[in-house]
């Protein structure tokens, strides 16, 4: 956990804890008679414990799954650690079911737990069944206190559909599309009213007759008449009736918004599940996909609700959401977050958005004199108060009474609501440590109680919610960042499995979520390892930082970043990604607009550098650098200057190895050092001394001396010791010369008659050691020549804070190319298909559809081979080539596979020509003396 602990769970007050409160007013809100059950997984549940503690709530319990990512070698992880009795912790299968009969078994058995030990409430933090209508039904019926919004709740806000419907009501702008596809599937077949009422009474649904003979809408009858067959466990449609009727609504709007992507959405999604983008001109594929969303989120049963929603996708999305709190009476907003910065719909890096921040940022941009800047947080404040009051009017709406996120697409100066969820989310920290909830006596001001996390208020709101007055919005920082540490290869997919055998501590500042990952064994002082299970989701952690500006919570995040170490057994994180990113927006414009649309490209960007990169040989370059420094001189000062590169060659080359072979990480220091060079005439030429942008360098890749790392991870002293002599040797020149610009100084040094601050001879030592300490420095230039060759430097934040982005960074085939240089495919022989990762292997689209492959089967380029299901996501696979299956190797649906398991022998149609190693070795040569020539 975090070591700035009290800014974790910042809620320990004089006012609130049980016999210390300072008036009657504030005790009777004393929570310690909830007893929870805590359903639910990773770090909100140890958060939850820790609050549930804080409040002094003693009787609560854990329910862990045995799919959870709660595995430690030798240790008892810090969740268990911490529960002094063992018979409140309590194991089930895992937490949802595979379909809907495992889901309802699973619902009786919590409710069971719960009544057989003593537990009155239940907390279900931000899984996917804090939202399941049916669920939390349950636990009211069965007299349990649900710490989230009640069923009715979930019912109107939670489901998709019904959302949509009600903001419409109460004059919130919605996504243009269609909300009732089940619905209108089910009016092809019954087209009026005598024919609904008839098949009302044919299967016995519990529909008052008054419905039928009432003025309502047909298609509104029709919901009707569906929720009922829900409710009774019938099906009145069938998937491939749904399908017909989704294909046409997506073709009628491909027609009117010919340029526009259709998204489709399950009503029961979330979190990136259940959620597909149909492309310009792919209306045909809309049934395939609609039998993959269905599949994913588990709504194939009989009686399940299969509605599908059809909606416009909004380009230029940039991904904002409100957090809402209300009690059923009032309902308040707490300001926003942008979580534009995701890929696959599953959030990476999510920033606050408050009133007091942008105005903050708008007044600078004025002062400074961006006009466009200006401009555009100026219309970003008013789109964030417009979302705020519609939030509020919204949760009201649908009588709010716990903690919930209103979402939204902001389109430059529109916005659409998309969807309220109705449960915690992943990211609520970033609110809370922007604001604070005061509570105040209605009969006097000055007694109260400040709340500052939402899991407590959503158990003060179970507790006391009819009687909490409206709270006041207080503000603890302007802005906050969280980036989530994510179990993912460099091209951000999915790395099941891994285990993390050693993770630095926390900084000062630094807040980490992380279930107690990093904690040591507190009876070995030993790291206790630990196994990314992964079967729900790729989070490992959660990072956040807070300041007053969002620059200074981006520098703090870099900053924790850049000194965060990690190594493990088969561990890829995303960890280098977020530090390449964060310097990419500190280097380009913090203040940077990108839409969801901006992660790929960026990724694309990456890759690009990645294979230029992989492309040059630095023993080659090296040699020819060398070649060229020594090239005109007599023989024993070309013998000494080798030499003195021959010391140098560690220090110069170590630092480039690390860059060339960690792509996200050479992609934040181009960023930030986009400046620091000009090309004139296709060379670079460098605004700032090379030796500073090595010292730099290295500081920026953790490889300070003093760090506490192996050896093969920091400085080595030799080189320490040059680096240091000519960092001394240019500050004293600096000063002695009075010449602060390094292009001044560089035009002073290269006249041979003395300054007037030195003698003559004094000042061809200067001379001498100066080339010296240069020497070799040239190679450094490769960093920027690389960006220069690929798209990099054109991806931009333009005047406006919307992004550029070449074209070139929008093509889907370089796209996935590029995705494959960042990940190189398993190697395999030519008549063998492997696996690309490893997850769950399925080989068909739905239980009851034919693989997509059999023994004999020829496939084509791009046709689907099977289906991997990784860390909760469905993730499609197709094929590279084509060829014939002669074989394939698994067995089963569901089966476990690893990275690199061979899963289908095939016959390709074509052989193809390997590049042989002596071929590889000629074109690295080629391509490095290609760059060296606008370098040297």
């Amino acid at each position: 956990m975090s070591n700035e602990h009290y800014l974790h769970n910042p809620l320990i007050h004089a006012d609130r804890r049980l016999g210390r409160a300072r008036s009657r007013w504030v005790q009777q809100f004393d929570c310690s008679g909830i007893s929870p059950l805590i359903i639910c997984r990773g770090p909100i549940r140890k958060e939850a414990m820790d609050v549930f503690s804080e409040m002094g709530i003693s009787h609560y319990g854990i329910l862990l799954s045995e799919k959870d990512s709660i595995v430690y070698r030798n240790a008892l992880a810090p969740e268990l650690r911490s529960m002094s009795d063992p018979n409140r912790i309590h194991r089930v299968p895992d937490y949802t079911g595979s379909n809907k009969e495992e889901r309802e078994q699973r619902i009786r058995q919590i409710i069971q737990i719960a009544h057989d030990n003593g537990y009155n409430a239940v907390f279900a933090g931000y899984g996917f069944m804090a939202e399941d209508e049916a669920m939390v039904a349950a636990m009211e019926a069965a007299g349990l206190n649900f710490i989230g919004p009640c069923s009715r709740t979930v019912h109107d806000a939670g489901l998709k559909d019904e959302a949509k419907r009600t903001a419409l009501r109460v004059g919130v702008s919605v996504t243009p599309g269609v909300d009732n596809a089940t619905a209108l599937t089910l009016l092809k077949r019954y087209p009026d009213v005598a024919s609904l009422a008839a098949l009302a009474k044919e299967h016995a649904l519990e529909i008052p007759q008054e419905v039928f003979a009432s003025d309502m809408a047909l298609d509104d009858i029709a919901d009707r008449v569906l929720a009922a067959s829900y409710a009774r466990g019938v099906d009145l449609y069938t998937v491939e009736e749904l399908c017909d009727t989704v294909t046409d609504v997506v073709a009628g709007m491909a027609e009117k918004y010919p340029d526009n992507r259709i998204r489709l959405k399950a009503i029961s999604g979330g979190g990136g599940k259940g959620q597909r983008i149909l492309g310009i001109g792919e209306t045909a594929r809309t049934a395939e996909l609609v039998r993959e969303i269905l599949n994913e989120v588990k709504t194939t049963g009989v009686g399940d609700n299969k509605n599908v929603l059809v909606e416009l996708n909004i380009e230029t999305t940039r991904h904002q959401e409100i957090q809402v709190i209300g009690n059923g009476d009032w309902c308040i907003s707490m300001g926003g977050r942008d979580c534009s910065l995701q890929m696959h719909e599953q959030k990476l890096l999510e920033v606050s958005v408050t009133d007091e921040s942008l105005r903050a940022a708008h007044a600078r941009a004025q002062e400074e004199g961006r006009t466009e800047e200006a401009r555009a947080l100026e219309r970003d404040v008013r789109i964030l108060t417009e979302m705020e009051d519609e939030a509020a009017r919204f949760g009201a709406a649908v009588g709010l009474d716990s903690v919930s996120t209103f979402e939204c697409i902001v389109d430059r100066d529109q916005h659409f609501f998309m969807e309220m969820n109705t449960r915690i989310q992943v990211e609520h920290r970033v609110t809370e440590l922007c604001y604070a909830l005061r509570f105040i006596n209605p009969e006097d001001p000055d007694d109260g109680f400040t709340v500052n996390s939402l899991v407590e208020a959503m158990v003060l709101l179970a507790a006391h919610g009819e009687r909490l007055p409206r709270p006041e919005r207080v503000l603890r920082h302007n802005d906050s960042v969280e980036a989530r540490l994510n179990a993912t290869n460099q091209a951000l997919q999915p790395s099941a499995g891994g285990v993390i055998e050693f993770w630095s501590d926390a900084l000062p500042g630094e807040i980490r979520d992380d279930q107690g990952i990093s904690l040591h064994n507190p009876d070995t002082d030993v790291f206790m390892k630990y196994t990314l299970a992964g079967a729900y989701d790729s989070n490992i952690a959660l990072l956040l930082t807070v300041g007053d500006t969002r620059l200074d919570v981006y520098q703090r995040m870099a900053e924790s970043l850049r000194r965060t170490r990690m190594r493990g057994k088969d561990l890829a994180t995303n960890l280098e990604f977020h530090y390449g990113l964060v310097n990419w927006f500190i280097g380009q414009n913090i203040n940077a607009r990108p839409t969801t649309r901006f992660i790929v490209p960026y990724l694309t960007a990456v890759g690009e550098l990645r294979a230029r990169a992989g492309n040059i040989d630095l023993s080659h370059a090296w040699r020819r650098t060398v070649e060229h420094s020594t090239k005109g001189l007599d023989a024993d000062l070309a013998e000494e200057l080798r030499t003195v590169m021959e010391r140098k060659q560690t220090l110069l080359l170590r630092p480039l190895e690390v860059m060339f072979s960690q792509p996200h990480v050479f992609s934040g220091w181009l960023s930030i050092n986009r400046d620091s060079y000009t090309l004139i005439e296709g060379r670079v030429s460098w605004n700032t001394n090379p030796i500073a942008l090595l010292a730099e360098l290295y500081h920026y890749l953790n490889m300070d001396a003093g760090v506490n790392a192996p050896a093969a991870r920091v400085i080595w002293d030799h080189d320490d010791q040059i680096l240091r002599a000519a960092g001394s040797f240019y500050d004293t020149l600096h000063e002695r010369s009075g010449v602060d610009d390094w292009l001044a100084l560089q035009t002073l040094l290269e006249d041979e008659a003395a300054p007037a601050s030195f003698d003559a001879a004094e000042w061809q030592s200067v001379r001498a050691a100066h080339r010296g300490y240069q020497a070799g420095s040239e190679i450094l230039a490769l960093l920027p020549a690389i960006a220069e060759d690929t798209h990099f430097r054109a991806l931009s934040v333009n005047p406006d804070l919307s992004i550029a982005i070449p074209d070139a960074l929008l093509d889907p085939t370089h796209q996935a190319q590029m995705a494959k240089v960042l990940v190189p495919p398993p190697a395999a022989s030519a008549d063998e298909i492997l696996a690309q990762s490893g997850g769950m292997f399925y080989a068909r689209e739905t239980p009851e559809s034919e693989p997509y492959v059999r023994p004999g089967d020829h496939f084509a380029a791009g046709d689907p081979l099977y289906i991997i299901e990784v860390m909760k996501m469905f993730n499609k696979v197709y094929a590279p080539f084509a060829g014939t299956i002669d074989d394939v190797l698994v067995e089963n649906d569901g089966v476990i596979i690893s990275k690199g398991q061979p899963l289908f022998r095939i016959t390709p149609d074509e052989r193809v020509v390997m590049e042989s190693a002596d071929d590889i070795a000629a074109r690295s040569r080629r391509v490095t003396d290609e760059f060296l020539a606008r370098v040297l």
